[in-house]
């Protein structure tokens, strides 16, 4: 007979039950029914119909405003910086109203409605002037006759689609924080199973993104560049609508933390408070050791400030891959066999497709054999693989650097230098190298800030750990931006700057050159600040770099 031992059965079905962890009826959850890799992967979709909706605007965008918004190379890469920057920032927003007050499932929901609503809205100007030639064709009436489609779209056109454009940013700043977040959260950090798969869902989660990036850039690029950009924007709307509905059909599977009673925010700006006042001595010793851990979480997020500085550098050189790159790439002969002519913008696939490769040898070969001679249950710390990939960024921006002066040369060689809108006769594939390091060395930096950020900080604001992490390349991308506004200011009194729109006649070596020196410095303040970072709550793993 099988045992029936009601104190027995008793006792297993009370350990399954979870610490501040409820279901959707916001009952305690049981470790056996809820939550793992079943509910992670309802996320990890939505994730990837969000990057197809995103990517299908940013990945393109440069040629975008360059082409019927007639922008200059550099106006164009300042402004798609700058925007980039703004959607990169504005999660801090949406991880403080889902941490304090919505928690992450509600936001998540609330943004994706926003999403789709604005979408809808960007497709508004294109439809009334801003498309390509098929659009504008059927809407000359919008055109001045003098000179039909050639003319510049109206100031209110314009003004329209960037509204639209960063109320798309809105949209991704309350997704982007909350949804990784609550991927993360469906794994227990104290079931021993749980951490590993936890350190593994990064990875896969990184994964999937990098396969919707690369039918968006691969799809998209072509339906924008040959058939419209109407239906370029309109298609990732439909997308992230049936992602919303696969999201929600998850709800049952999933796990969700308590919001505590008092907003983690104000409870760490109060201590910050009381720290300067301590400092001052204007505050009792004895005041603040009446709260020992709301000490202890702030100091840990202050220790994260070194290491989210010295990754600024690294998101600014992220920054060129879908701007300065694309428009490299768009003075190559990009055709393969006789009919076939490759979109600018589908460049960047390569890197999606470097990591699609590289992550399953990283969590399938690497971490296991690593595992054998760290101890570590994720092979190498965080710290080690951010660093890892810092470096390979590095050998990807000389690389650039090195091609850019290859081009440079055949333009003179082949007597096109004066004719920017030339082919020179060299092939898309010396782009390649440059493309698959950056994506091998997303797999380490990237996918390592996001499991360091949300590692990191304190419990209750894990969106915000997030939220920082994107942060980095939100200001990455405004010192991207106004590094190049200043140099192209600099360099063009006298002559063609370093961003000239003849690409033949500007210096973008330079420029690659200019951001490897700026690596190699921040390569270094980052290995002299993790050898005194000491983890948190996991003291057997605080080994340094």
């Amino acid at each position: 007979m099988g045992n029936t031992d009601p104190l027995l059965a008793l006792r297993h079905r009370a350990s399954d039950l979870m610490v501040d962890i409820v279901d959707y009826r916001g009952r305690p959850a049981h470790r056996s029914t809820s939550g793992g890799w079943t509910s992670a992967l309802f996320i990890i979709g939505v994730e990837i119909a969000e990057r197809f909706a995103f990517y299908g605007i940013s990945s393109n965008l440069i040629s975008f405003l360059t082409g019927p918004l007639g922008e200059s190379t550099a106006m164009a890469a300042a402004a798609l910086n700058a925007w980039n920057g703004v959607a990169s920032m504005l999660p801090l927003l949406g991880a403080f109203v889902a941490d304090s007050y919505l928690g992450r499932y509600r936001t998540i929901v609330i943004a994706s409605l926003i999403y789709i609503l604005v979408r809808a809205c960007v497709l508004l100007p294109l439809f009334f002037g801003l498309g390509t030639l098929t659009l504008s064709s059927m809407l000359r009436i919008f055109h001045p006759a003098k000179c039909g489609t050639a003319c510049p779209p109206p100031p209110l056109q314009v003004a329209l689609f960037y509204v639209s454009l960063y109320l798309v940013a809105i949209a991704q700043g309350g997704h982007k924080p909350c949804v990784q977040a609550f991927g993360a959260d469906q794994f227990d950090r104290n079931d021993p199973r749980d951490r590993v798969a936890r350190s593994s869902f990064f990875n896969w989660w990184y994964f999937g993104i990098c396969c919707g990036v690369v039918v968006t850039v691969l799809v998209l690029s072509y339906v924008q560049d040959n058939i419209g950009w109407g239906l370029g924007f309109g298609i990732p709307c439909i997308v992230m609508l049936f992602a919303l509905v696969l999201f929600v059909l998850g709800t049952r599977t999933y796990r969700f933390c308590l919001l505590p009673e008092e907003s983690p925010f104000a409870r760490i700006g109060r201590t910050l408070v009381a720290l300067a006042r301590r400092r001052r001595g204007n505050l009792p010793v004895t005041e603040l050791q009446s709260d020992i851990e709301r000490v202890e979480e702030t100091k840990g997020l202050l220790r994260l400030i070194p290491i989210w500085t010295t990754c600024l550098i690294y998101a600014v050189v992220f920054a060129q891959s879908s701007t300065l790159f694309t428009k490299q790439g768009g003075t190559l002969d990009r055709r393969i066999g006789s009919k076939l002519q490759v979109p600018p913008a589908a460049l960047q696939s390569f890197i999606s497709v470097s990591i699609i490769v590289s992550i399953p040898i990283y969590d399938g070969i690497l971490v296991p054999v690593a595992r054998k001679f760290s101890g570590l249950p994720s092979g190498i710390t965080m710290l080690q693989r951010i660093g890892t990939g810092m470096a390979l960024t590095l050998v990807s921006t000389v690389i650039a650097a090195l091609v850019e002066m290859k081009r440079h040369k055949s333009a003179r060689e082949f007597g096109v230098v004066d004719q920017p809108n030339a082919r020179i006769p060299m092939s898309l594939w010396w782009l390649v190298p440059q493309y698959v390091l950056f994506g091998v060395a997303d797999v380490f930096t990237m996918v390592g800030l996001q499991e360091f950020f949300y590692d990191q900080v304190p419990d209750a604001l894990r969106s915000l750990g997030l939220a920082l992490y994107l942060s980095i390349f939100g200001i990455g991308s405004f010192i991207s931006g106004f590094l190049i506004s200043v140099i192209n200011k600099t360099t063009g009194g006298g002559g063609e700057s370093w961003f000239s729109n003849n690409l033949n006649r500007a210096h973008l070596d330079y420029f690659y050159w200019l951001l490897a020196g700026l690596s190699t410095m921040e390569l270094l303040l980052y290995v002299y600040f993790t050898r005194a970072y000491v983890y948190k709550k996991k003291q057997e793993d605080a080994a340094v770099m």
